[in-house]
């Protein structure tokens, strides 16, 4: 019986494929038809442009044409194939070198012609040219001009997988519904949705990838971006908490500060006051540099929501920064009566925490979101530091008042495209202006032979009565890599650098009690030199520190190493930043440069997206970053911009047609329903 297929079906039972490709597909991600259909390649050889074997250059991948003269097939000591093809033009002849696919040497054979293409690179062991194959086809002379390129697993061959994505096509590509309203298709100026996918696959030219790209891009952003309006619009239609602002107690309040707001904190202030006047509750994203002054604003919006009988949850990500909020809230103007709790882990335990229907504000980690932790008339919910949590762990929160204003605040500058991503249903409000007397902080690159100089600096500014951060990247030397240790680098400090000088050690692992008495003792200057691991990246505020040295810092990503020196500067004193790193990778070197050149977080940030792309940008995979068919939120920005305003256009326009394309779509974007849904 001859089974009929359709978008649905396995892709097991599509021609060609069977149980073993099957298996293989599903490696990638590939289970139906329908996703065989929407498995785009990664790139395409154009077999048009064909080079010379004489006239190859190191410059990219090229293709080439010629007749295999000699055969030889290799087995290294690990097993590992290597397959090495003298080819000849008429130009001259070169090595063609292809791993472990040792089939091939049965395929092939002397005076056989083909079509390779690779990339020429010079072998220091063989002392010659080499053309690494990337891919090959046997030359029939009718053979297309344009060749997919797919992503591959082990086992699966690019031939192989050209031939049942065309059978896919050939068979289901006219099931595919085009969706999209043919009024927004056409004021965007976008090809078909089967049009697109065909070109796509299987392109005549190269030119018609172009727009067929352009239109996959913009679905999946339009995609996305509808579930993220349609989350913002249901939460702007939910009545909320209409809080009555005293503008003479805000006003007095802000004078009896030590310091003048900046005109950012003033701006951002008020767009908090304005949303929660409104009848809605707010669902605000703060974005502010380090040392821009946050925590003032969080605790000020608290304190209007306090003065109109509500209470306020503060969520940080660490026992540290918790305590660190708690220690300066409670001494600022207009918390004098106020009732200020925290709940960590620490105190949970040991039960200093009375019940919470007592407390105003209530400070806390983790701890707040457990189960027995009840709120008696939650009205505001301050996520700190939002991208240590996940989705559902934000959500937990907010679900313990009744429609609370939602606030969450970021030290981490987040780049435009990723905020759109990531925030889009949150207003966004963002301090770009630190308070004045704040010098910024001098970094420089530090290889390993001028490690002593640097040591003797720190010897300096601590006789002038300063203190000094070292950071480490692990808590224990590994087997696997060789990091320096915090545990052994204090150590090795105390003993042979710095014996006159007394050497702290912070990480993770040391219990909360003992992570307190470490920082008390810092900030209290018994301690003049801090070795620690990342833990004290988020929020530590010690004025008195003016050096920072990083080690290692090729291990670390930009926004961290922003993070890290944003340890120090927090006072009028010239402070440093020292990076001690093994650069000797291309990124590495950029990132480093980067440090060197700016101390805008922002600009740092988007220099760091491209560098490590948005998967790695601080570990964001947990906070509902969607799985693209197509799109990047790098390259095509301005796509992102564009399908945006399409989704929240057609949402105010028509929010039932919005509702029902994100009904059938929705689901096509991974990650876009976890992305779009805070409930």
């Amino acid at each position: 019986m001859i089974m009929t297929v359709n978008l649905q079906t396995p892709v097991q039972y599509l021609k060609g494929v069977g149980p073993r490709a099957a298996m293989l597909l599903k490696k990638l991600g590939v289970l139906t038809v329908e996703d065989l259909i929407y498995f785009f390649p990664r790139d395409y050889d154009d077999r048009t442009q064909v080079a010379l074997i004489s006239e190859l250059t190191s410059a990219d991948y090229q293709v080439i044409r010629g007749e295999i003269i000699d055969i030889r097939q290799q087995l290294t000591r690990n097993h590992f194939s290597v397959l090495k093809l003298k080819i000849a033009d008429h130009s001259g002849s070169i090595q063609a070198v292809s791993f472990n696919q040792p089939y091939l040497a049965r395929l092939f054979r002397p005076g056989m012609k083909l079509i390779i293409s690779g990339k020429l690179e010079f072998s220091s062991f063989e002392g010659i040219n080499q053309f690494i194959v990337r891919d090959y086809e046997i030359d029939t002379g009718v053979n297309p001009k344009i060749v997919p390129l797919y992503p591959l697993t082990k086992g699966l061959f690019p031939k192989k997988l050209r031939n049942i994505a065309k059978t896919a096509l050939d068979n289901c590509l006219a099931d595919i519904e085009e969706w999209l309203p043919e009024e927004l298709r056409l004021k965007h100026k976008l090809c078909g949705l089967c049009e697109a996918i065909e070109h796509l696959h299987f392109p005549a030219k190269l030119s018609q990838t172009v727009p067929a790209r352009r239109r996959l891009a913009f679905d999946d952003f339009f995609i996305f971006q509808l579930g993220l309006g349609l989350r913002q619009s249901r939460i702007k239609a939910e009545a909320g908490i209409s809080y009555n602002i005293d503008q003479r107690m805000l006003n007095d309040l802000q004078e009896a500060l030590p310091f003048k707001l900046t005109s950012a904190q003033e701006r951002v202030l008020k767009e908090i006051q304005a949303d929660m006047q409104s009848n809605h509750p707010m669902n605000r994203l703060l974005q502010g540099d380090v040392g821009s002054g946050k925590t003032i604003i969080a605790a000020l919006s608290s304190l209007l929501a306090i003065h109109n009988g509500y209470q306020v949850a503060l969520m940080a990500p660490t026992e540290i920064l918790a305590q660190q909020h708690y220690d300066k809230i409670i001494r600022l103007p207009g918390y004098q009566k106020i009732r200020v709790g925290l709940l960590t882990g620490a105190t949970r335990k040991n039960k200093q925490v009375e019940k919470l229907d007592k407390h105003d504000l209530i400070i806390g980690t983790h701890a707040l979101i457990q189960d027995k932790v009840n709120f008696e008339k939650l009205g505001l919910v301050i996520i700190d530091e939002q991208h240590r949590f996940g989705v559902q762990q934000r959500a937990q929160l907010v679900k313990k008042g009744v429609n609370p204003d939602f606030l969450v605040m970021t030290a981490t500058p987040i780049p435009r495209s990723l905020a759109l991503t990531l925030y889009g249903d949150l207003d966004r409000s963002v301090i770009d202006e630190l308070p004045p007397g704040r010098t910024p902080v001098k970094t420089y690159f530090v290889p390993e032979d001028k490690r002593r100089g640097a040591y003797e600096f720190m010897r300096q500014q601590i006789k002038a009565g300063r203190q000094v951060f070292i950071v480490c990247p692990l808590v224990e030397e590994s087997s696997k890599v060789d990091l320096k240790a915090a545990l052994d680098e204090a150590e090795r400090l105390q003993r042979d650098i710095f014996p006159e000088l007394t050497v702290g050690l912070l990480h993770g692992r040391l219990k909360s009690e003992a992570k307190d008495q470490v920082m008390k003792q810092f900030k209290d200057g018994q301690i003049q030199i801090l070795v620690s691991t990342t833990v004290i990246e988020v929020g530590i505020d010690i004025p008195n520190a003016t050096v920072m040295v990083v080690e290692h810092a090729e291990r670390f990503g930009l926004s961290q190493l922003h993070q890290l020196r944003g340890r120090i500067g927090r006072g009028a004193k010239q402070s440093h930043c020292f990076l001690l790193a093994d650069a000797k990778s291309q990124e590495s070197r950029a990132r480093i440069k980067a440090m060197i050149d700016s101390t805008d977080g922002f600009q740092l940030a988007e220099v760091d997206l491209k560098l490590r792309g948005p998967g790695d940008f601080y570990g964001i995979r947990q906070s509902g970053l969607p799985n693209f068919r197509v799109a990047d939120i790098i390259m095509d920005e301005k796509i992102l911009r564009e399908a945006r305003k399409a989704a929240f256009d057609l949402i105010e326009e028509d929010v039932n047609s919005a509702r029902n394309i994100w009904q059938s779509q929705g689901q096509k974007v991974k990650g876009a329903v976890a992305g779009a849904t805070l409930n």
